[in-house]
Parts: structure tokens; C-alpha cells; sequence
């Protein structure tokens, strides 16, 4: 196959893996952008990638800025990549970035202001529409240099032969990747050439991939697993890659789909969120256009993966050909490039039941599903190539034995070189060594977790861990108690935490109130909302959440927030800033539902 020659060549960037599909099938498609989610198609072949990240680098390299960063600004489409690999092309450090919204700046302006105060680019990569708005906005900020701007839509594609080849070593930076932002401020990770070629060989690997492989994706390009899962693995592969706007599915969630059933997708995939969303606003009609026989890897990452979720998803979508063994739950992290660990090809989730209780106490016993503490936890597969990871205990830094959770530490050529310009952190993070051998650096992932049957189970993150009474707790796994006990509780958007109260941690929960339920009078299910006002029906809701909180995870509730929809932050994955809910909680800055 083609893809196994690609894999035993040796090219050593994504640069060079485009030059050779150039040669190959310069008529092929590799990208196709659906203009609205339902009818228009934008097209890129490899010949025409080529030429257009070729002109972008010219341009660039006009500029005598090699070796500086450039941040990108780009709305989702086609430009993103082109200029990304304009940057490759070029040897200028690209910084994938979101453009500032104009009606939401409170939210993505102070990210955007991070990043370009920490990466300090003296150049913006854009499209001609969002440098006339983006370029407004950035000047208010005075404590952002003034950088120069180049909307590359509308370079000359005719300069492309002005191009001239950087020869970037395979450990030169490539781009660096800032971190989510779920317990900190983002930080960029510095991913090289090589790391970047060594993450999409195992990728390739755990997925099985080959040239009949083909990506349908709908996640945020400027993230890891939109960009590095999808787009890049496409080209590393010489396959095709029909990519959605993240809007497009969040508004129409049957979009995704109907694009996997049109292109006979094999490889698609999200946060465990967008599954859920699908089964809650796919219609049955919807359902009966849909053929998804050909989806072989439904991959599941990025946030806490759901036995329920997989099982419902399963039990909706069968009718349309999906298959359960297509899931593939898989775990990664920016400081890693993507990638770390992921199922067998075909053999779908792998869940196991665990004492809840134990569990608390960081001691995993495996228990039937009908314990009266059984918690399902699912998988994220196992290890792959010659990485290497272990469970530690994160004070002592000795390894843990199977069935013992610990934070899990990571080394191989996946692994990046650090944080941008912050030594201290990257010492900490990227070169931490066990008690048992102090001759192996290993990445810190800051993700608890252990080992059984060499398969390994995320646990939570050490920051977000709520320990009351010396009691651990994972906050997801409050969150989800939450949102399952009252049909008002908007699913995904919520948010546990701890708090200083007179020296003691004491729990908190916000959540986001559902659409369905934003008045509190919705009457179609008597049985769970009894009460005729709003204030009556609130107070329900709140008796409800600490009754159900009690009885599961023996905790008391200290205080309870309803929230407005669109108040919880979150990462550009989805991921729940409970960090930044808590300082929100404590400065009194939450957008509370008022009852009425």
C-alpha cells in the first residue's frame, strides 16, 4: 500500500510528506471544506495545497522574519491550512490561535492576549475579511506590540516558484501548540518537526490507517485534535479530508453525521460531549437518511469518555449501520503532540466496573456491575510504539503497581521539548525522572490514572481533585451525579469545585440551566417538576441535587449556582475550566439565572 511505503520512507517533516504527494497524485483531493454544512464545497488538491503554501512561504520569507512566530487568525476553512503550511514551508514558527469575536470578546479576547503576550509574534497570518475587523480590536490593547499583517487569501499564487527550500532540521520548532487552559493560563508547547512525524506514525498505527482512509472532522483547527488528528493525518496519509465548522455541527449536530453517511467516512470522532449531543437532537427522520456502515474508527477523547454515552450513541445509531466496536476511546495531551493512548482497532470501549468508594481512596478493586458502589470507568486503550509510560505517585515519584492510581508520566519522541521561554515549568513538566531510575526524563501530564490489563483508565487531574474530610473526589464524576438527577441541568455544562470556608474545603456546584427549561415552567414532565412557580421549582431542583449528591458520593453541598446557558467556561475542546469557574464563584462574576 502507499501509506506503508510513506511509513518505512524517510522524510522527515510534513513538508517533505506534501513534496512527495505532489509527485505521487498532484490531482487528488486532500481537503474539502462544506461551505455551510449542507450544499457548497470548497477544494484543495495536493498540486494546489502546494502551490498556495509555497506562495504564502515566499511571502514570508520576504518579510527576513525566519526563526520569529507567527500567530494565526483564521475563520474555519481551508486558509488555516494553507497558511499553516505556509509557515512549515517558510521556517517561520506558526502559532494556531482564535480570531477574536466581535460579540464575544469578554470570552476570547483574554486568550488571544495570553498567547500573543507569551509567543510575542511579530506577524499575523489572516484572511482579508478578519484582518479588517481583528485588526481594530487588537489596537485597543496596549500591551500588545504592533505586529504586521498579511492576509494570505489573497497572495499571488504565481510566486509560489520564489519559494526557497529553509532545509528545517527535524528538531527545529514547528509550531507551537498553547495548552487549553483547563487549570492555568495556556502555555505554548513547543512541537517540533520530528515530534510531529513520530505522533502521526503512531497514530496511523493504533488507528490502522491506510489509503482507503478517510477523515470527516468538524473540531476547531487551531486545537491539537482538529489539526494534528484529522488534518495532518490526512496528509501524512495522502488520503481525503472533509472538514465541517465547529458551529455547523453545534447547531445542527445531524450535519456530522450526514457528511460521514455522503463521504463513506472511515475515521471521525470528538469529545465524548459531541456523542451525547447527536443522540439528544438527531431526529428518528434524520436518522432514517443516515448509512454510517463505513465509520470503523469513532474515536472519543479530550474529556471524561462515558460507558452511558457510548451505550446510548450505540443503541440510536445501530439503525443506520454504526457499529459499537467502531468506538475507539483514545487519551493525548498538547505536551505529548496528541496521541498517547488508544483501543485496539475493532474492538470497541473496554469498560470495567470499580468500587467507588475504594476509589476515593486512590485503591482500585474491580466489582461486578450490580455492587452497590460499581462506577463504569472506560478505557483509553493501551500504549503503542516505543513509548514508554508509567503510573507514579505523584509526592514520591516511585512507581505504582497495577491497580493503583497515580499520575501518569510519559517518554518517547512524541513527547515535546518544553514550554515556550518558561524553563522553570518545563523543567518541572518535561524532565521529571521516577525514584527507581533517574536516568529517563519523563513528561509530568499532571492526568491520574492506572493500569490494569494494560489498559489504562484516566482518572481525573490532579488540580481538579476535591478532597473533603481527606476524602478524594473526582469532580467529573459530581458533575455527572448532577446532571443526570434533574432533566433541567444542561448537559456538559457543569462545574464542581472546592472552597475555603473557615479553613475547611467545602463543595460547590454551578451548572448551566437547559434551553428547555430557561423559564423553570416547563409542564411536560409533572413527575419531575411538581411545583408552580419558578422560585417553588428552583428550590426543588436544589433539595433534588443535594439529596442525589449525599446518597452518591457522600458529600454536602455546600452551595449551588444556576447558571445561564453559555456561563461555564470552557477550553476550545470543551473541556470544563473548573479553575476558572471557581475564580468566577469567588469574585461573585458568575452570570447567575435569575428566578423569578
Amino acid at each position: 500500500m502507499v501509506t506503508k511505503q510513506l511509513t518505512q520512507s524517510t522524510h522527515s517533516s510534513l513538508v517533505e510528506v506534501l513534496r512527495h504527494w505532489v509527485d505521487v497524485q498532484p490531482q487528488e483531493s486532500v481537503y474539502t471544506f462544506l461551505l455551510d454544512g449542507d450544499s457548497g464545497e470548497a477544494h484543495l488538491t495536493f498540486a494546489e495545497l502546494d502551490q498556495r503554501a509555497r506562495a504564502v512561504a515566499a511571502q514570508l520569507q520576504r518579510t527576513n522574519k525566519g526563526g520569529e512566530r507567527a500567530i494565526l487568525l483564521y475563520p474555519p476553512g481551508l486558509e488555516f491550512i494553507v497558511a499553516f503550511l505556509g509557515c512549515l514551508y517558510s521556517g517561520i514558527i506558526a502559532v494556531p490561535a482564535y480570531p477574536p469575536h466581535p460579540t464575544r470578546l469578554e470570552r476570547s479576547l483574554p486568550r488571544l492576549r495570553a498567547i500573543i503576550n507569551d509567543a510575542q509574534p511579530s506577524i499575523v497570518l489572516t484572511t482579508e475579511v478578519i484582518q479588517s475587523t481583528a485588526q481594530k480590536i487588537l489596537l485597543h490593547l496596549p500591551d500588545i506590540s504592533p505586529m504586521q499583517w498579511m492576509a494570505t487569501d489573497i497572495v499571488d499564487s504565481s510566486i509560489a516558484e520564489d519559494w526557497n527550500d529553509p532545509h528545517i532540521l527535524p528538531t527545529a520548532c514547528a509550531f507551537l501548540q498553547y495548552t487549553s487552559g483547563s487549570t492555568a493560563t495556556p502555555k505554548g508547547v513547543v512541537v517540533t518537526h520530528a515530534n510531529l512525524m513520530h505522533n502521526q506514525r503512531m497514530i496511523q498505527e493504533a488507528f490502522r490507517h491506510d489509503d482507503r482512509t478517510v477523515h470527516v472532522a468538524w473540531l476547531p483547527l487551531y486545537h491539537d485534535m482538529g489539526l494534528i488528528g484529522n488534518v495532518l493525518q490526512s496528509l501524512y496519509l495522502g488520503t481525503h479530508c472533509v472538514l465541517i465548522a465547529p458551529t455547523t455541527f453545534l447547531q445542527r449536530p445531524f450535519r456530522w453525521l450526514q457528511a460521514i453517511s455522503q463521504y463513506r467516512a472511515t475515521t471521525s470522532g470528538g469529545p465524548n460531549f459531541a456523542y451525547d449531543l447527536c443522540v439528544r437532537r438527531v431526529s428518528p427522520e434524520q436518522r432514517a437518511d443516515l448509512n454510517l456502515n463505513s465509520w470503523t474508527i469513532a474515536f472519543n477523547g479530550a474529556e471524561p469518555i462515558r460507558h452511558d454515552t457510548i451505550e446510548r450513541f450505540t443503541r440510536t445509531f445501530e439503525e443506520c449501520g454504526f457499529h459499537r466496536e467502531a468506538f475507539y476511546p483514545c487519551y493525548g495531551l498538547a505536551e505529548a503532540t496528541l496521541f498517547v493512548t488508544g483501543a485496539t482497532h475493532q474492538t470497541g470501549a473496554v469498560t470495567r466496573y470499580v468500587d467507588r468508594q475504594r476509589l476515593s481512596h486512590h485503591q482500585v478493586i474491580m466489582v461486578d456491575p450490580t455492587h452497590e458502589q460499581a462506577m463504569p470507568l472506560v478505557s483509553s486503550g493501551r500504549n503503542w510504539s516505543e513509548q514508554q509510560i508509567v503510573i507514579v505517585d505523584p509526592d514520591t515519584h516511585t512507581c505504582c503497581v497495577p491497580d493503583q492510581v497515580g499520575e501518569i508520566w510519559i517518554a518517547g519522541d512524541s513527547v515535546a521539548q518544553g514550554y515556550w521561554q518558561r524553563p522553570t515549568e518545563t523543567t518541572q513538566t518535561f524532565h521529571a525522572h521516577t525514584a527507581e531510575n533517574g536516568n529517563t526524563p519523563f513528561l509530568r501530564t499532571g492526568d491520574l490514572g492506572f493500569v490494569h490489563d494494560d489498559e489504562f483508565f484516566i482518572t481525573g487531574r490532579i488540580k481538579d481533585l476535591i478532597i473533603v474530610d481527606g476524602v478524594n473526589h473526582y469532580p467529573q464524576d459530581i458533575e455527572l451525579t448532577v446532571e443526570q438527577c434533574h432533566p433541567a441541568i444542561r448537559s456538559g455544562s457543569c462545574a464542581a469545585f472546592a472552597v475555603d470556608v473557615d479553613g475547611q474545603e467545602k463543595l460547590v456546584v454551578v451548572a448551566e440551566l437547559d434551553r428547555e427549561f430557561r423559564t423553570l415552567r416547563k409542564r411536560s414532565e409533572p413527575a419531575v417538576m411538581n411545583a408552580e412557580t419558578p422560585a417553588q421549582i428552583f428550590e426543588e431542583l436544589v433539595i433534588t441535587i443535594r439529596r442525589v449528591v449525599s446518597e452518591q458520593h457522600d458529600m454536602h453541598l455546600y452551595d449551588f449556582q444556576l447558571l445561564n446557558i453559555g456561563a461555564v467556561s470552557k477550553t476550545s475542546s470543551g473541556k470544563i475550566q473548573r479553575h476558572a469557574c471557581r475564580e468566577s464563584y469567588l469574585d461573585q462574576s458568575l452570570d447567575v439565572f435569575q428566578v423569578r
